[in-house]
């Protein structure tokens, strides 16, 4: 599992950003060492989903709207844990056979999103 801030980093979250690169790292290179025996390796990378966890951490459904929200491609789009569930299944179906060392953002289009 990783995360889109492996793409776009974030204040204060550089041991989170770090590890979620090095995710990325692992994954092609399981890719390239695996491929040759038929095994897939591939990545999935979520945008910010509000649970506790987030409200927890300052991350609440006004910061979330506020900050995020405006950079979201896809309008009205909330991000939630079974969008990305469905995107796990997908990878792992017969139908993304020919996948191999694809990071698949889950984040409404967000990964575009500048830094604030």
């Amino acid at each position: 599992m990783g995360s889109v801030v492996a793409e776009k980093a974030t204040e204060n979250l550089t041991d989170y950003v770090m590890s979620k690169g090095a995710v990325l790292g692992l994954m092609r290179s399981a890719s390239l060492q695996l491929g040759k025996h038929g095994i897939r390796v591939n990545s999935v990378s979520p945008g910010v989903i509000q649970t506790a966890l987030a409200e927890k951490n300052g991350i609440s459904a006004e910061y979330m709207e506020k900050r995020i929200g405006r950079y979201r491609s896809l309008k009205g789009a909330t991000l939630a844990a079974e969008h990305v569930a469905d995107a796990v299944a997908f990878l792992a179906s017969d139908e993304a056979a020919l996948l191999t060392g694809v990071d698949l953002a889950v984040d409404s289009g967000t990964i575009a999103m500048p830094f604030l």
